[in-house]
C-alpha cells in the first residue's frame, strides 16, 4: 500500500522539486541583476539609509517570499478597497523605485535628452512620464480591467 502511496505521489513531489529549483534560479537572476547594476546600493545611498544594510537585505528575502507564497497559493487577504488602493500604491512606488534606477543607472535621461537636443524641462519630462503612467494604472483600476 505505501508503494501505492508512493507511486501516486511520485509525480507531485518531482514537480515540486522542480518548481523550487526554478524558483531558486530566478531568485538569483534577479539577486545578480540588482547587485550588477546596484539598484539596492543605490536605494539605500539616496536614503542614507546604510546602516540598515541587513534590514534590506532581510525585507527583499521576505518579499521576494511573500510574493512567491502569493502567486502560487493567491490566498484571499481580505484588506478592502482602501488596503487595495496602499496595497497599488506601495507595489507602483517598488515598480517605480526600479524603473527609475535602472533608466539612471543606463543614462537612459542624459542620452535620450541629448539625441533628442532637448536642454530646458528635464525635469516635467520625467514628471510627465511619471504622470502619465499614475494616469494609466487609474483608468486600468476605474474600468476594472483585468477582473475577468
Amino acid at each position: 500500500m505505501s508503494g501505492m502511496i508512493l507511486e501516486k505521489l511520485a509525480p507531485q513531489i518531482l514537480m515540486a522539486l522542480i518548481g523550487v529549483a526554478s524558483g531558486a534560479l530566478v531568485a538569483g537572476g534577479v539577486v545578480a541583476l540588482t547587485i550588477g547594476l546596484g539598484i539596492t546600493e543605490r536605494f539605500i545611498g539616496i536614503t542614507h539609509t546604510a546602516k540598515y544594510v541587513k534590514s534590506f537585505e532581510t525585507s527583499i528575502c521576505l518579499g521576494g517570499l511573500a510574493g512567491s507564497l502569493l502567486t502560487v497559493y493567491a490566498p484571499g487577504v481580505g484588506l478592502g478597497e482602501i488596503g487595495l488602493a496602499l496595497t497599488g500604491l506601495f507595489f507602483g512606488i517598488f515598480v517605480g523605485g526600479w524603473i527609475m534606477a535602472l533608466a539612471e543607472l543606463r543614462n537612459v535621461f542624459p542620452v535620450f535628452m541629448r539625441r533628442l537636443g532637448i536642454t530646458k524641462g528635464k525635469s516635467l519630462i520625467v514628471i510627465s512620464l511619471a504622470a502619465g503612467k499614475l494616469s494609466g494604472s487609474l483608468v486600468e483600476f476605474a474600468m476594472r480591467w483585468g477582473k475577468g
